[in-house]
Parts: structure tokens; C-alpha cells; sequence
């Protein structure tokens, strides 16, 4: 049986394997193995191939996988929907107290109530926006 075989069979198996685990460093050994498939097809001879798979996966799970796992362990935080309201400024349309008012927010007008009951915010005034209950932002007045 040809060495390049091994090595594909090798790599498949690792791929396969990475699958389950998701751990990124066998599907880089996978990776290292197919490279060394190649080497093989054309001839490298067998100590040649055993290096070029140690420099290869060496390579990938010393440079790559730290590269990878920053993307994996920290995916960008991003808020939707009403969440991404919250620390919004809002402008206050009409007179927002402790139990009713409006607020524009980003163009869209919102029923809203001020985030601290004791609180009369004026018309104009431009506000933040604490929370989201329902349909209703919670408002607090900017300094």
C-alpha cells in the first residue's frame, strides 16, 4: 500500500474526529496529514514525510489554533430586538413622569415612564434609556 494513502485515511479519521470534539487541534493534525499525503504522492521518502507531518501540525497548533480559539472563545457581543435599545439616547415628545410619557428612539416613538418614579422630565429633554418592560422604555434624564 502506498504511504499517501495512510496519510489520506490518517487525515479523514482526524477530520472526522475533529467533528465530534470541535476542539480545532485535529482538524489540524488533519490538515498536516493531508499535506503530507501530498508529500508523499510526489515521491518524498518516509523520514522526509515523518518530518514534514511534525513541522506541519507543529506549525498549526502553535500559530493557528491561538488565532482560532480568539475567534471561538470571544465571538463579538451583539444585542437585537429591544435589548439593543437599552443605552440608547432617546428625546422625550411629551412630558415623561413615573407613570406615563412618550420618547422618539432612533426615529420610532415609545410610550415611556422615568426609571426613577419622583422624577417630571420636560419635553425636549434628550434622555437614556435604561431598560425595556414590555413596550415601554425606562427612562433617565442626561447630565
Amino acid at each position: 500500500m502506498d504511504e499517501w494513502i495512510i496519510w489520506v485515511i490518517l487525515a479523514i479519521v482526524l477530520g472526522v474526529a475533529e467533528i465530534f470534539t470541535l476542539t480545532a487541534s485535529l482538524g489540524l493534525l488533519g490538515v498536516a496529514a493531508l499535506l503530507t499525503a501530498a508529500g508523499a504522492a510526489v515521491g518524498l521518502p518516509v523520514p522526509l514525510q515523518l518530518l514534514l507531518f511534525a513541522v506541519t501540525s507543529t506549525a498549526g497548533l502553535l500559530v493557528l489554533k491561538p488565532i482560532a480559539m480568539r475567534y471561538i472563545k470571544h465571538p463579538p457581543l451583539q444585542r437585537f430586538g429591544v435589548e439593543a435599545l437599552v443605552g440608547k439616547p432617546a428625546y422625550v415628545v411629551s412630558e415623561v413622569t413615573g407613570r406615563d410619557g412618550r420618547v422618539r428612539i432612533g426615529g420610532e416613538e415609545w410610550s415611556a415612564r422615568a426609571y426613577d418614579e419622583t422624577l417630571v422630565i420636560p419635553a425636549g429633554a434628550t434622555v437614556d434609556v435604561i431598560e425595556i418592560e414590555g413596550a415601554t422604555a425606562l427612562v433617565y434624564p442626561r447630565e
